[in-house]
């Protein structure tokens, strides 16, 4: 055989068996148990107490050994304090030790992959003797006071792991990105008060207790960045708030049809009828559908009652315990303090809450639910600047005129601390701007208010400062003509590149509407929003700074870049400017919208989308894009010595949101696309108003903004950079 064979068959690759199924599966485990250790040695263990002690053929309850593991107050007066950690390795019945087994694995398997092994293993631990210490904290006095319902838990033996596992999932949710740390919470806060208020076992109470102490210590130790429990965007708290009302209304029918004993007495309420537990519910469902909406009666409404049951439960809760009184059952009591919670939210959300069911209109006859498709109407009509769509956004109020014919023009207002805030240029006919802006200024200060507009353009300050008015440069539209635009040249290398790379990776640009859009891109759009919002300590921000909800308005563009896995990296929406006059149609767009995803796939994303849009709407005959002006935010110097002291003051505002939204960053980064400036205005009637409006303006743009937000601005720092 030559030496040449000889290679050649020493070389081919012996032939390979494909593993079994079983193999495949055993690889998995152990790949799993290396990367979540206590998950791995937690589900072990039950497997082998549910096999050597025969728990998982038999009820533990009927075994010798059951009271020497059980935990519970008799177990630690006989001194069995061993069995705080006996205990959890038992379930009561065969199905409650194979479902530990399952919770386990995935309940601690999903915080270990989030907080790490060494977390895990403290707030596993942790929780479970927190859960049942503190079980006895309770029991023990409320036994001593002849609460009918600890007296009973006083003689429970129980075993099981469950409060370990919500601890670690508790603790966990401080790991996740907005909107889903919110989300995990409120499902574990809904499972754990429910369970406890008409349920009430001892496992229930571990639970409530282990919930609450590790969300806290989620929160302050194993936050990675966004921190805080409150929702972080408008519709967040709505969504919320909805949700909390249809839970009481689920509540209200679980109890009515499924009575059962809770801390609280028997939740069978003999006073409620079929027809008006179902009223209850139907009004419940109403109201909610109302604060998803953001309705601000729906709010007060839900806030009046919820702040009344909640003050009848405490009263009543007091004479159970202390008095031996019969409870009325869960419809009175058990569910006030679901109410309780949902006041909570009412109360810490009530900024999201603007709508009105009739709006304020002055001086028109159109009736009050179609006043902002007549003011679509009016903007479509007579044009208007590159901000005038900002006035469709609600909460928004409406004052038409001259002389009462709302045909004549529009000017949209916010009302904040006594001060009318006219927003963007007035809507009319060039002819009737003036007029309409005078009786606008009468209106203002017949409601014995302070007048100013905000945001409008050079020609709107032409028209105030001729009647005395003072005008301040408070930021700069940046404008991109569109007629001749090619990339071409050095000043574009950068979109350039920002394109070619885009086209490389297999990005597509999607452009339309919204609304129309497949629901898994409207809900990565809604993710991406909500992720950018939760990075920020302070909250939303509105007034001229739209969100996804402004975003699916019908005659909002949006552009999206979606990588080859189809991932949403990047979106933008594009408010439309229309020409107003006999030759109609839409003239240019306002960059509204702006959000990216982390990461490295998103880098460049904006870019590409800005110059894919710009191409888009050149060939459709539009002049410009405004990519907007960053507010309180301006290139240039005033000399102007009265100025300066809300010159001033809008700079230092500018210098503290810098960290949180890259106002000044944001300017920086639209110089890329080489577009010509155009001041944008406040306009007021002299110096002594200015604390006013200023304070009316940062109340505009943060409504929500507790007092400990607003201090943070005064020590936050700024940023040069913006990272798009």
């Amino acid at each position: 055989m030559s030496t040449d064979k000889v290679a050649e068959n020493t070389d081919a690759p012996a032939a390979t068996t494909p593993p079994s199924p079983l193999a495949r599966a055993g690889g998995l485990a152990v790949t799993a148990a290396r990367r979540l250790p206590v998950t791995a040695v937690s589900v072990a263990v039950l497997l082998v107490t549910g096999v050597v002690f025969e728990s998982l053929w038999r009820h533990a309850t009927q075994a010798r050994w059951f009271e020497g593991v059980a935990y519970g107050l008799p177990a630690l007066e006989d001194g069995r304090w061993w069995t705080l950690g006996a205990g959890p390795w038992f379930g009561l019945t065969p199905l409650q030790h194979l479902s530990l087994i399952v919770l386990v694995g995935l309940g601690i398997g999903v915080g270990e992959w989030r907080l790490g092994p060494l977390r895990t293993l403290v707030a596993a631990v942790g929780g479970q003797l927190l859960g049942v210490l503190g079980a006895f904290a309770v029991i023990v006095p409320g036994d001593a006071v002849g609460w009918a319902w600890a007296t009973e838990l006083s003689v429970v033996l129980d075993v099981g792991c469950s409060t370990a596992v919500v601890a670690v999932l508790a603790a966990a949710t401080a790991t996740l990105v907005s909107p889903w740390r919110l989300r995990a919470r409120a499902i574990l806060y809904g499972y754990v008060i429910v369970s406890f208020l008409f349920v009430g076992s001892l496992a229930d109470l571990t639970h409530l207790i282990a919930f609450v102490v590790f969300l806290l210590v989620g929160e302050r130790f194993f936050a990675r960045g966004e921190r805080g429990l409150r929702p972080r965007t408008r519709r967040e708290t709505r969504l919320v708030v909805s949700a909390g009302m249809w839970f009481i209304a689920a509540v209200h029918v679980v109890v009515y049809f499924i009575p059962s004993d809770g801390p609280l007495g028997p939740t069978e309420a003999d006073d409620v009828s079929l027809a008006g537990m179902l009223v209850s519910v139907v009004v419940a469902a109403l109201t909610a559908e109302l604060l998803r909406r953001g309705y601000r009666v729906a709010w007060a409404v839900a806030l009046i009652y919820a702040v009344f049951t909640t003050v009848s439960t405490f009263v009543v809760t007091g004479l159970v315990v202390a008095a031996d009184f019969r409870s009325l059952g869960a419809v009175t009591l058990g569910t006030g303090l679901l109410w309780a919670g949902e006041a909570v939210l009412l109360i810490a959300g009530r900024n999201a809450f603007g709508v009105h069911l009739r709006r304020r209109i002055t001086g028109s006859t159109v009736h009050r639910d179609d006043v902002v498709d007549r003011v679509r109407a009016l903007i479509r009509r007579y044009g208007g600047s590159t901000m005038s769509w900002m006035i469709t956004w609600q909460p928004m109020n409406y004052f038409f005129g001259p002389a009462g014919d709302d045909s004549a023009g529009v000017v949209g207002y916010r009302m904040h601390v006594g001060t009318v805030i006219g927003l963007a240029d007035p809507v009319a006919e060039p002819g009737d701007r003036e007029r309409l802006l005078a009786e606008f200024v009468d209106f203002a200060e017949s409601q014995a208010a302070v007048p100013c507009l905000f945001s409008v353009s050079g020609e709107t300050a032409g028209i105030m400062r001729g009647k005395g008015w003072r005008a301040l440069q408070i930021a700069e539209d940046t404008l991109m003509d569109l007629p001749g635009l090619e990339f071409a040249g050095k000043k574009w290398q950068k979109i350039r590149t920002a394109m070619n790379k885009a086209q490389k990776n297999g990005t597509t640009y999607i452009s339309g509407l919204l609304r129309d859009q497949p629901a898994e891109i409207l809900t990565q759009v809604r993710e991406i929003s909500e992720q950018w919002v939760g990075e920020k300590e302070l909250p939303e921000m509105g007034f001229t700074l739209g969100t996804v909800e402004e975003a699916l308005d019908d005659d909002v563009r949006i552009a999206l870049a979606v990588d080859a896995e189809g991932v949403v990296q990047a979106a933008l929406s594009w408010l439309p400017v229309y020409r107003g006059g006999p030759e109609g149609g839409v003239r240019g767009w306002t960059l509204d919208l702006m959000r990216k995803r982390n990461g490295p796939g998103a880098n460049n994303m904006v870019e590409f989308l800005i110059a894919r849009s710009a191409l888009e709407y050149k060939e459709e005959g539009a002049d410009f894009l405004s990519l907007s002006g960053a507010p309180l935010a301006h290139s240039g110097d005033d000399d102007n010595a009265d100025m300066a002291l809300l010159d001033r003051g809008l700079d230092l505002l500018g210098q503290a949101l810098e960290p949180y939204y890259g106002f000044r960053s944001l300017h920086h980064f639209k110089a890329k696309f080489n577009p010509r400036i155009d001041p944008v205005y406040l306009c007021f009637r002299d110096e002594a108003d200015l604390p006013r409006i200023g304070l009316a303006i940062g109340r505009a743009y943060l409504p929500g903004a507790t007092t400990r937000q607003l201090a943070a601005l005064a020590r936050s720092g700024s940023s040069d950079t913006i990272d798009v």
